[in-house]
């Protein structure tokens, strides 16, 4: 665990949000100077507490309008069945997420696709060509409620 102070943290709080915010805005709102601000951030960075800049992007607006959260069961959830899944699903690009989860399933997948053909020929070629996939379910999103729920939540107090 890395030790954060009050200003680490209400720094990462500003770019979970915001992460294009300038650096000179950030050290306004965090009450440090500008070059402590970009210090801080290389560190944060450097240390891997900030592990990407992304962008969320709108899937309706690029094609892949619907998402689906697929539960899989592998046939035998040992070492290298499970590392091969993790690795195979990687090559696709539907999965936009994926999780190694506990209980009756191993893994839950998010799959954003344009349309209910394009996820049946997903579904052929990436689970239904497994052979250690066992079975797997289907949940289909009607609608998004929360999209990036970790931006939302705050760290702690600062």
């Amino acid at each position: 665990m890395i030790d954060l102070d009050r200003f680490d943290r209400h720094l990462l709080e500003l770019v979970r949000h915001n992460n294009l915010e300038p650096a000179r805005v950030l050290a306004d709102k965090v009450g440090l100077s500008l070059s402590a601000v970009l210090r801080r951030l290389r560190r944060l960075r450097a240390e891997k507490i900030i592990v990407a800049d992304i962008a969320v992007v709108d899937p309706a607006l690029t094609g892949s309008a619907l998402t689906m959260h697929v539960l899989v069961q592998m046939q035998q959830a040992g070492p290298q069945t499970m590392d091969n899944f993790a690795r195979d699903i990687a090559r696709h690009p539907e999965i936009t997420a994926a999780w190694d989860v506990t209980g009756d399933d191993d893994f839950l997948l998010k799959v954003q696709v344009g349309s209910m053909e394009e996820y049946d020929v997903f579904t052929r070629r990436a689970l239904g060509e497994d052979k250690g996939v066992h079975s797997f379910k289907t949940l289909i999103t009607i609608r998004h409620i929360i999209e990036n729920e970790a931006a939302r939540r705050p760290l702690r107090d600062f």
